[in-house]
């Protein structure tokens, strides 16, 4: 039986990418794509690349109808949205995926900290489920409900699990590099293309609100409260994030060490790879080697001097930091093998 999915926010670069990658997958088929700005308009006519590939228009029937008469629906909305509308839609009897932030964090006084609004439906955060296949995936494929990581947050997450599960993180300090696309596809004064060419600019040194999402993962599995710090730069491309993560640590641990928990802890998590090749083209995870895919890359070094080590991250901040995780997440949820439809290998070169 083909799977209904319909999309609620389907004219930013996360609704398109979901649209490039559902008009492929061999289970589910697009029933609606909903667009207040847009209703009547073609898809394509806002993602060009889907020309010829996806010929639907945008809708903007009502949101609960559209979620009644699917099987699953993507939410794709900016943050502070979705928590308006899920509350009074059937979410236990359809399936739902949020990208936002809304569900993400457990406790009421993170959003007013780190998101500055009062929570409308703190019931439904226990409801929800982080989704994070790489953690969760048992109690994704139980849930109505799940939330999509925020991208710097995933990448971080990645590139940190193996070090929090075996107990060698206190505290750590994250460092980001983000494409434009990052910023979604509203213009600003700093985002235009004279502004953001050519720059390593520093936009969030202190204070980015991914850092909530963090702490909650990596304290809940390592069983203590963790410190985190993360500090978040504008680079020069459209995808593509990189997260360099410093965690001090007074025991000692070699290279081998970190091969064995990075192996023992992704073995069987078809979208993470292990990068650290000394001799290759591609030393340590870099984001250009992710593009259009849903893999993440993962690395670590040692700087012994120091007592450091090095938790490396890429991935494309479109696909594995949202839309592709967010199929996988739906692939599970619906008793789906969580590759479906997402296999496709990064574009080389680009």
């Amino acid at each position: 039986m083909t799977i209904q999915a319909s999309i609620i926010g389907g004219s930013g670069y996360v609704g398109g990418e979901l649209l490039r990658l559902l008009s492929y997958h061999p289970q589910m088929k697009i029933s609606k794509v909903y667009s207040k700005n847009y209703a009547g308009k073609y898809v394509h006519s806002v993602h060009p690349n889907l020309r010829s590939i996806l010929d639907k228009t945008f809708t903007n029937e009502n949101i609960k109808d559209i979620v009644e008469t699917s099987d699953i629906t993507f939410f794709a909305l900016p943050h502070g949205q979705s928590s308006l509308i899920i509350p009074h839609l059937p979410y236990d009897n359809s399936k739902i995926v949020d990208i936002g932030a809304d569900f993400r964090l457990k406790r009421t006084e993170d959003y007013e900290r780190w998101y500055h609004f009062t929570h409308p439906a703190p019931s439904l955060l226990e409801k929800s489920v982080y989704g994070l296949p790489e953690i969760n995936k048992e109690q994704i494929s139980k849930s109505c409900l799940v939330a999509v990581p925020g991208c710097i947050a995933a990448c971080a997450i990645l590139s940190l699990l193996p070090l929090a599960i075996n107990g060698l993180i206190d505290k750590v300090v994250v460092d980001a590099k983000v494409g434009s696309s990052g910023s979604g596809s509203k213009p600003s004064s700093a985002t235009h293309f004279s502004e953001r060419y050519n720059v390593v600019r520093i936009y969030k040194p202190a204070g980015h609100r991914h850092t909530a999402e963090i702490i909650q993962v990596l304290s809940a599995l390592s069983g203590k409260n963790i410190n985190v710090g993360i500090s978040v730069h504008a680079v020069n491309m459209v995808r593509g994030l990189e997260t360099t993560s410093h965690v001090m640590t007074e025991r000692t641990v070699d290279i081998k060490d970190l091969w064995r928990m990075y192996r023992q802890y992704y073995a069987g998590k078809p979208f993470v790879r292990i990068i650290r090749d000394i001799r290759g083209k591609n030393k340590y995870p870099d984001p250009k080697f992710t593009f259009g895919s849903n893999y993440a890359d993962v690395g670590f070094e040692v700087d012994t001097d120091s007592g450091r080590i090095l938790a490396i991250g890429a991935l494309d901040n479109l696909v594995k930091g949202a839309a592709g995780n967010a199929v996988q997440c739906a692939n599970i949820m619906l008793g789906l093998r969580e590759e479906e439809g997402l296999l496709s290998p990064p574009i080389y070169p680009a």
